[in-house]
């Protein structure tokens, strides 16, 4: 779970510079109680642009704020982020609305587009603005036309983020607490023993360890979709057709789940094959896998899958095949 800043609250409505400063200070005020729970909030590179007066922009309304607010807000939207943009998962050819508006390229097309795929992020938003409501309502027109529908969590006062942080679950701040939720949560998929040891050496990073679990999710309901004959259910073959099929798009992102390339099995063999986690002297080939792009981890796991055996994650860690 994590948050996004929602860059269309900033749509040139504020009159004077020191209403424009109270909503920051304010918008900080709810990013530093984010912060406290353990959780991040994302920004977009390009939000300094935006416009926030009739002729002024963000970059030029820091002058308002004091060294210290404009220091800590310059550190947030142009160094450390994150950065949705660095790690987006929708594309530009991917059609998404909101209130019949087109939302794709932003935040709130990509807060939609990772709830689609199993995450969970909420909206921050400035005030006053015209998202001063909750839930934001987003489609997904997809290419034969089904709409599917979404609600995001939206937030734009102090209180209201407040109490919702001090009911929500405890974040991961660690490798072991992603094994430890994987392990809880996914029945369906056999995680074999030592398989987290490689992530284990890996520097944590919050948001792929939120990427990680998304992955767990949609392959432990991919495993679950069967009916009583062990055949897919109709839930199965889209979650198969929305994350394992389709090619690399304009935007730069493929499907989640993807086998390797022929070059890539043969020179890898050995390191594709895994120890069968229940069959003493016996193997598993898995150049199956799924991804995280910042940084670069993989889940690897047997496949094809089949209601006789079960999915098993073999490897868990930094990209293998690198060259």
């Amino acid at each position: 779970m994590d948050f996004v800043l929602n860059d269309l609250s900033l749509h040139g409505q504020y009159h004077d510079a020191s209403s424009f400063r109270d909503a920051l200070r304010h918008l900080m005020q709810m990013r530093a109680e984010i912060e406290r729970a353990g959780l991040e909030t994302f920004c977009h590179r390009g939000l300094l642009h935006q416009q926030v007066q009739e002729r002024q922009t963000l970059q030029q309304s820091t002058q308002l704020l004091s060294r210290d607010e404009r220091s800590a807000l310059l550190a947030w939207l142009t160094r450390h982020g994150p950065f949705w943009d660095d790690v987006r998962t929708h594309g530009p050819s991917d059609w998404l609305e909101y209130n019949g508006e087109i939302v794709t390229d932003t935040s709130i097309g990509e807060a939609a587009f990772v709830c689609f795929h199993g995450g969970v992020r909420h909206l921050l938003s400035f005030s006053p603005s015209r998202f001063e409501h909750s839930p934001i309502r987003v489609d997904w027109i997809q290419e034969d036309e089904r709409r599917t529908s979404i609600a995001l969590d939206n937030f734009w006062s102090l209180p209201r983020i407040h109490d919702f942080l001090a009911n929500a679950p405890r974040p991961v701040r660690s490798w072991r607490d992603v094994e430890a939720v994987a392990r809880r949560s996914c029945g369906a998929l056999y995680l074999a023993p030592g398989a987290f040891e490689p992530l284990a050496r890996q520097p944590f990073a919050p948001a792929a360890a939120g990427r990680l679990l998304v992955l767990f999710d949609i392959l432990d309901r991919l495993q679950r979709a069967r009916d009583a004959q062990g055949h897919r259910t109709a839930e199965g073959h889209e979650i198969y057709r929305n994350f394992f099929t389709g090619k690399k798009g304009e935007g730069g992102r493929g499907p989640l789940f993807t086998d390797s390339s022929d070059s890539e099995k043969a020179e890898f063999k050995t390191e594709f094959t895994f120890p069968h986690p229940e069959r003493a002297g016996q193997s598993l080939f898995c150049s199956w896998h799924g991804k995280t792009q910042t940084p670069q981890l993989r889940i690897h796991f047997s496949w094809p899958s089949s209601p006789d055996t079960p999915l098993y994650i073999t490897y868990v860690g930094p990209k293998i095949s690198k060259r």
